[in-house]
């Protein structure tokens, strides 16, 4: 099976290009670097052309409610029109636990993804999953100095690698034009205690300083200081919106586990 990846060169994409590759089928990876724009179009007609399916798992970095929006309003749209004039027969989307109970705007683009994707044509799948073991080192990563400000928030987070291998399956199994069990890790933790085992695992006695292998930031020297997001959405989080709340499928590999493929 021919399946184009959107987004296919990030952090999820890689494991599912690698997934797709392991199961015997032939990745297509949809990239700005490989010559295709999801935000204008540009080269996804000649790059799905005998594509069987389409897994999306782009991703724009931002918290201003406007520019996801914006993006996930454009990539979908362009990606679902180029897979139904291709022929394309399934069309599956990587989106986020909590998506409908969380008021947070980067939610809203991937809200508004959900909804195109079901207005199109092509038969579809979404997968919902808890965010990745990545996430507590990129939130790391985007701030600077001494103190970082990590939402005191419980997470179940998520192998990307089992979440790749799910949406493979996702795709095996054909579209269900509707939504896939939830995927989630097999642990209940809080974001900030997240951080401080990552820069537990880094080296940081708060003092030492060591190389960052997630952006070229340093690690050392930090502090988390767990915040209280404010409102209705701070609301939310701390009771667990970001948590399943009904039948899921519980990943097996824990935080630990991650921690340990982390170079000190």
């Amino acid at each position: 099976m021919k399946v184009a990846v959107a987004g296919g060169t990030g952090l999820t994409g890689r494991h599912l290009a690698h997934s797709l590759t392991a199961a015997g089928h032939e990745p297509v990876l949809l990239a700005r670097s490989r010559g295709v724009d999801l935000v204008t179009g540009e080269g996804l007609a000649g790059a799905l052309a005998g594509v069987d399916a389409v897994v999306d798992v782009s991703n724009v970095t931002t918290t201003r409610r406007e520019v996801s929006e914006r993006f996930f309003t454009a990539a979908t749209a362009h990606l679902r029109d180029a897979a139904a004039d291709a022929g394309v027969g399934h069309h599956v989307v990587l989106s986020i636990v909590g998506l409908d109970r969380v008021d947070l705007p980067y939610y809203a683009g991937k809200r508004r993804q959900e909804q195109l994707l079901a207005a199109g044509t092509v038969p579809w799948t979404v997968l919902r999953t808890t965010q990745f073991h990545e996430f507590a080192a990129q939130l790391l990563a985007r701030t600077s100095g001494p103190v970082a400000l990590v939402p005191a928030m419980p997470s179940r987070p998520v192998s990307v690698a089992e979440v790749a291998e799910a949406l493979v399956e996702a795709v095996l199994a054909g579209p269900l034009d509707g939504y896939a069990t939830e995927l989630a890790g097999p642990e209940v933790l809080r974001l900030d205690d997240m951080a401080r085992q990552v820069l537990r695992r880094h080296g940081d006695r708060r003092g030492d300083r060591h190389g960052d292998r997630h952006g070229g930031r340093r690690w050392g020297r930090r502090w988390v200081l767990p915040v209280r997001l404010p409102g209705r959405v701070g609301r939310q989080l701390r009771s667990g919106g970001a948590l399943p709340d009904g039948e899921f499928r519980e990943g097996k590999r824990t935080f630990a586990d991650y921690l340990a493929t982390i170079e000190p």
